[in-house]
């Protein structure tokens, strides 16, 4: 017998769809994927410069690093951020093992990834409570992007500068010289590419993330970024003349162990440069230690220098080691025939570690042998690293000197029309130093809109010209010599015009922009970990 009920029949439970994650939370990695990215990251980075040169690579290694960020706090971040700048910076500067060995190499390393590492931190926090900072789609899109690059700059700029004059390697800029982001740098200089690119990573990533906008829209913004910064017009470099030099490259090798005669470079260079007799030059530039045996104290150095400035009917640009007042000085000297050196100029930027040793007395301790192969510490030259050479004004770069912003700042206040980069790569054989360094030399010709010739001992030397191209080059390790008529200017690039305007006032946007942040978490009581879910609600204290 069936007993009928009266009882409604229960309405089926409707399943709840799973929240969203906030954006704040979107393409959050656990922390081990998080490290693993961060290592991966910093080798694609250093693939965007030279050797590999494959400068579409930055944005995309920058990217990787921020999506390893997203969701961390300042010390996760700090974490993932060492270890992506210890990836990227070992391989980058590996070329100091060729002879120096792992100590510096890693000593180094470790330095430029703790700069890294707290610059990751920073943005961490801004790519955590940004998006609630300014908690609209403009903000997220608009306002984080700009911090996040402002940061990076800002890191950047620190260590190029601190400590001991700083380390200016491996900016994201610098692996633009030869792509189509590079002629921006005549506008922003340095630092402002810099920024443009790292900007362009962190509005991808936030278009990404954001969850108020369409597909349509995203990419909209996404293809109008990259477009409006690759038209961007180049800035017009005006030519003012020409000149007519002979950058002569001795095959030298002049490192720091190499065995051989007193004289024997200066014999090298002296050498490669007897071909060229009969040219028609306004002048010949030699290398940086292009005469190991000064001129202004050996009578034998000296008559050779006259020989040949006589016989090139011109006068000769060429570093050396001075010796003034008790004094050492990695200079260059401007001879000329039956007048010895009418100008000099000492290298304003030595290496420290390699060309001085900073308080010697409490680094010899950790490695004495290394720290005793610096025998002699170059002092801090004074005068202007401009020449008039015969109403020509040449800038003058020693090496290192081509990488300090102030210094090419300098020269162009002071009406250079024209870059000599003097430079010895003797140490560092055929590694990717030399080529890492002309790429420095190339995004300074754009930017200044001056030619650059950048002349080694053993290479890579190159001519460039103001729109980057490469007039004219020779081949590693070979002795050899270019002759050419290069392009002078007297144009004022923005960049140049700004100074160091650009990169206070990005650097500024980008601290700023963290105070916020980090008041706002301050303020929601989610500085501290695990005192927030993740959808930013406080945590409630468990009952006693």
């Amino acid at each position: 017998m069936t007993v009928a009920t009266t009882e409604p029949l229960a309405a089926p439970v409707a399943k709840k769809a799973p929240a969203a994650l906030p954006a704040t939370e979107q393409l959050r990695l656990p922390l081990w994927a998080a490290l693993l990215t961060a290592v991966g990251a910093g080798a694609v980075l250093d693939a965007a410069f030279p050797d590999l040169n494959l400068w579409f690579l930055a944005p995309v290694a920058v990217a990787l690093m921020l999506v390893a960020l997203i969701g961390r706090g300042p010390w996760t971040g700090l974490l993932v951020g060492l270890t992506a700048g210890f990836s990227f910076w070992a391989i980058h500067i590996s070329w100091l093992t060729l002879y120096l060995g792992p100590v510096p190499w890693l000593a180094l390393a470790v330095l430029e990834a703790i700069f890294f590492g707290i610059g990751l931190a920073l943005i961490a926090v801004v790519l955590r409570w940004g998006p609630r900072v300014w908690p609209t789609p403009l903000g997220r899109v608009g306002m984080v992007p700009i911090v996040v690059a402002g940061l990076w700059t800002a890191r950047e700029a620190l260590a190029a500068v601190w400590p001991y004059g700083g380390f200016a390697w491996g900016r994201v800029a610098i692996s633009q010289s030869e792509s189509p982001f590079g002629p921006l740098v005549a506008w922003v200089g340095m630092s402002g590419l810099s920024f443009l690119i790292v900007w362009l990573s962190a509005l991808a990533i936030q278009l990404i993330r954001e969850p108020d906008l369409r597909v349509a829209p995203r990419w909209g913004i996404a293809v109008a970024s990259v477009a409006l910064l690759i038209v961007f017009p180049a800035w017009p470099t005006i030519q003012s003349g020409t000149t007519r030099l002979a950058a002569v490259q001795g095959g030298a090798d002049a490192g720091l162990f190499a065995q051989h005669a007193p004289g024997q470079i200066l014999n090298d260079h002296a050498s490669a440069t007897l071909p060229l007799v009969g040219e028609s030059v306004d002048f010949v530039v030699w290398p940086e230690n292009a005469s190991d045996v000064d001129p202004t104290r050996s009578a034998d150095a000296a008559r050779i220098m006259d020989y040949i400035s006589t016989a090139m009917d011109a006068p000769v640009v060429t570093g050396t080691i001075t010796h003034r007042d008790g004094l050492y000085y990695n200079s260059s000297l401007l001879w000329k025939a039956d007048e010895g050196a009418v100008q000099i100029y000492d290298k304003v930027h030595p290496v420290p570690f390699a060309e001085y040793m900073p308080n010697r007395a409490f680094w010899r301790p950790f490695a004495p042998e290394l720290i005793d192969l610096i025998s002699r510490d170059y002092t801090i030259g004074t005068q202007s690293n401009v020449f008039d050479i015969n109403g020509l004004l040449a800038g003058i770069a020693i090496c290192f000197d081509i990488a300090d912003d102030q210094l090419v700042h300098e020269m162009i206040d002071k009406k250079a029309e024209i870059i000599l980069a003097q430079t010895n790569n003797a140490d560092f054989g055929t590694t990717d130093e030399s080529v890492q360094q002309l790429a420095i030399a190339r995004i300074r010709a754009i930017e200044a809109g001056r030619t650059v010739v950048n002349i080694s001992t053993v290479g890579t030397s190159a001519i460039i010209t103001p729109d980057g191209s490469t007039l004219d080059s020779l081949p590693t390790w070979v002795p050899g010599a270019m002759v050419q008529t290069v392009p002078l200017s007297d144009t004022v690039t923005p960049a140049m015009a700004a100074g160091r305007g650009i990169e206070w006032l990005v650097s500024g946007l980008g601290l700023a922009g963290f105070a916020f942040c980090a008041v706002g978490a301050v303020q929601s009581g989610t500085v501290q970990s695990g005192a927030v879910h993740r959808d930013g609600r406080k945590r409630k204290k468990p009952r006693s």
